[in-house]
């Protein structure tokens, strides 16, 4: 499956060579527990649902983002439609129907370019509206590492950070993984050739030279300064999030019902902020 040139090529572009994602020797095998489509066959399954011959923490944090992760705690749910009431979320880190229209973007992974390219493009909407209009982005990688990439970015500014480790409001909200088609699609694998903005390995080396990775920590928001302790995970590490994780992008106007909808097509689809925006009335 990742025997292409083309793969290659896209692997190599966000930091990981062309053979870490080789499971070839161990043997074929096919998982019913509907993780990833295309990744299921690589993965020879163990009591945990993991290659008994190797150790998933072992490996690089920006390798360990393109396996298939664990299941987030809640099923996923349909993706609300305009006329929807919002979903609420597990643990109610979202809410809405207070009078202020609200804008929700949920992120593929830090270190990303497109996801950078879709939170700039909210930062600066937040801050042209900034006491009129709540703008959201919700993150699905760790609080530590979230931070550091926004540092690079230049800060959150007007945008409220959500953390979101487990993907449950994600769920909530009818995100789930993406396929192999949506990840290496040729669209998708040009686009990210001319991107410049891959922050991954950046964001990785950082946490690691200062030893600030909390894996086993699922914290509520970039504000938290207490990491809830919990059992060790199985499955690859969430530190850095993961790469087949959908994106969405949601506006919410003051009574509490979804407007304006839609998921993202393609790794590489940016979304329509402007029009999200112009449904609110921005």
């Amino acid at each position: 499956m990742f025997s292409s040139l083309t793969t290659k090529l896209a692997m190599r572009k966000v930091g990981l060579s062309s053979d870490a994602l080789n499971f070839s020797s161990s043997k074929s095998h096919k998982s019913n527990d509907g993780s990833v489509p295309g990744l299921d066959d690589i993965l020879e399954e163990s009591n945990s649902g993991w290659p008994a011959w190797t150790n998933t923490k072992k490996l690089p944090l920006t390798a360990q983002a393109w396996l298939s992760p664990v299941p987030p705690p809640v099923p996923v749910a349909e993706c609300p439609k305009p006329g929807d009431l919002a979903p609420l979320d597990r643990d109610r880190q979202l809410t809405f129907g207070g009078g202020k229209p609200v804008i929700v973007l949920f992120l593929r992974c830090v270190g990303c370019a497109f996801a950078q390219k879709s939170f700039l493009a909210l930062r600066d909407l937040a801050v042209k509206n900034t006491g009129r209009l709540t703008c959201i982005a919700v993150s699905h990688s760790s609080r530590e590492a979230t931070r550091k990439w926004l540092d690079i970015l230049g800060g959150a500014w007007s945008v409220e950070i959500v953390i979101d480790e487990d993907r449950a409001i994600y769920a909530a909200w009818g995100l789930g993984l993406g396929s192999v088609w949506y990840m290496f699609n040729p669209t998708t694998q040009i686009q990210g050739w001319k991107e410049k903005g891959w922050l991954g390995i950046k964001v990785a080396n950082s946490l690691q030279r200062t030893g600030s990775i909390k894996q086993d920590a699922a914290p509520r928001s970039v504000a938290d300064t207490d990491a809830t302790p919990g059992a060790a995970s199985e499955g690859p590490s969430t530190v850095m999030g993961n790469k087949w994780q959908q994106a969405g992008l949601f506006a919410v106007d003051g009574r509490g019902t979804v407007v304006w909808a839609t998921k993202a097509l393609r790794a590489d689809d940016i979304m329509d902020l402007n029009a999200a925006a112009a449904v609110l009335g921005f």
